[in-house]
């Protein structure tokens, strides 16, 4: 319950498509939200940015009514009339770029094949490190919680190889493995 919270199920759900776009306006090509009138009570100006804030994982928020909301969900209501049935992936990996081109809604296995390489990794290729035991490159993927070994390779570049062949056959997104975008 308190990972739905977090992720915004629980406060968003009373918010409707015509309530939101009762207070913002949305540009689509940009990912900003502004506010559409003045409100009561409040210094909001119509035609002003939201003021968004960035959570502890890096997404956006901004507040209405004293709520504070995910923009990219926000976003995806604004759009289609519904909130996502699944992740919303923001697909350029760009955490804050919230233009409805570079969000999809997908289930969370597919939200996993579009993920940016991992900070610790050291080979500089998601899915392929040195095995010191057995003095190899070692290619491998995970589908589904498992991880799958795709060989032990002499060459570097045969591991890399080994592993974006893997990545295409499974469905892997093409941005899959790219490095991180920070603010």
């Amino acid at each position: 319950e308190n990972l739905l919270l977090h992720l915004g199920y629980y406060d968003m759900r009373m918010l409707s498509q015509d309530e939101l776009k009762d207070r913002v306006d949305y540009n689509e090509l940009t990912g900003k939200f502004t506010w559409n009138r003045r409100h009561k009570k409040t210094s909001i100006v119509a035609g002003e940015e939201t003021s968004y804030f960035t959570d502890r994982d890096g997404y956006q928020r901004f507040k209405i009514c004293g709520k504070a909301y995910i923009s990219h969900r926000l976003a995806w209501l604004y759009m289609t009339g519904s909130y996502p049935s699944g992740q919303i992936d923001h697909i350029n990996h760009i955490r804050y770029d919230n233009r409805f081109a570079n969000l999809r809604d997908v289930d969370a296995s597919t939200n996993q094949r579009n993920r940016t390489r991992n900070a610790n990794n050291k080979s500089g290729h998601t899915g392929v490190c040195w095995g010191a035991e057995v003095n190899k490159w070692r290619a491998y993927i995970k589908l589904d919680g498992k991880t799958k070994t795709l060989g032990l390779f002499v060459d570097f570049s045969d591991a890399v190889n080994a592993r974006k062949n893997a990545e295409v056959l499974y469905g892997f997104h093409k941005n899959h493995g790219k490095e991180r975008v920070n603010a």
